[in-house]
């Protein structure tokens, strides 16, 4: 059995690695740890998107609206005052040209997900707020996720306000925007067409045949790397895929791309993502 296989090799991950693999709305098809906590790393960034294209259909935020690009926010933790995003740790230039002047929330938000962009995600959170944040993650049905805090809020990471996801969780909150049930229809297709133009293709979207449609975010920091997305093939019904992985002995942080050993993570998720391809005739019907 395949299942069986992925096990085996599993075993053998010098640290944590879940996985939750079946169609939105079903019981999933595999799973391994789905409720092992892991460090966030960016893929929060999805809770944040949802939060917003919330608002916006609400009327609360108008995504073409410009709001100033400025690299100071209010930490979590209160009375820890401000705190800033460190250029050297961001992954978009973009956002980073734009400091002094304004962007649309849109915009933002696109360059938070298909670049990953920490100073963005700031920017958008500063927009919604941290409840918005947490509202997602509670109409996702997540039981153990949470974002309580900003990218770099380091004094609020001290004091215990930090970042956490499961497979499960992403699982949830990723099949609750492709099923549209985390907003209306409309919203959730916008969101989807976001989390297509993902730029960053070198872990789940790398065990995928070439052109394959996925709606994904990707997160890593040192010892740590994500890959949470739902795939659309041609010819089976949509599946979400999720892979959490972090290697022993690695302290939580927002800082610092992983060393060698993330590019055996890389590998190991495209290769648990090509797994669940092949089975996709096999991982239920659709929810």
């Amino acid at each position: 059995m395949i299942w069986d296989e992925l096990d085996a090799e599993l075993a053998g991950f010098p640290g944590t690695v879940s996985v939750y693999a079946g169609r939105p709305g079903r019981p999933p098809a595999y799973v391994r740890l789905p409720d092992a906590r892991h460090y966030a790393a960016s893929t929060m960034k999805v809770a944040v998107l949802a939060a917003l294209y919330r608002a916006a259909e609400a009327g609360t935020v108008d995504l073409a609206a410009p709001v100033p690009v400025v690299n100071e926010f209010i930490s979590a933790q209160p009375g820890a005052g401000r705190f800033a995003c460190a250029p050297d740790y961001d992954n978009d230039d973009a956002v980073w040209a734009r400091i002094g002047d304004t962007a649309p929330l849109h915009w933002l938000a696109e360059r938070m997900i298909v670049r990953s962009s920490n100073l963005a995600t700031n920017l958008v959170i500063r927009q919604v707020g941290l409840p918005a944040v947490g509202a997602v993650w509670a109409d996702a049905g997540a039981r153990h996720s949470r974002t309580g805090r900003g990218i770099e809020d380091f004094a609020a990471r001290d004091a215990g306000l930090d970042n956490q996801v499961t497979a499960a969780d992403l699982a949830g909150l990723l099949g609750g925007i492709a099923r549209s049930r985390l907003a209306g229809p409309d919203t959730c297709t916008a969101m989807l067409d976001v989390l297509f133009r993902q730029e960053r293709g070198e872990d789940l979207a790398a065990g995928l045949p070439p052109g394959t449609r996925i709606a994904h975010k990707n997160g890593w920091v040192r010892g740590v790397r994500h890959g949470a997305g739902v795939v659309f093939p041609d010819d089976a019904s949509p599946y979400a895929v999720v892979v959490c992985t972090t290697a022993s002995a690695t302290p939580a942080g927002d800082a610092g791309l992983a060393p060698g050993r993330d590019d055996d993570a890389c590998r190991l998720i495209a290769r648990i993502s090509a797994a669940v391809w092949a089975a996709r005739h096999r991982l239920g019907p659709l929810g």
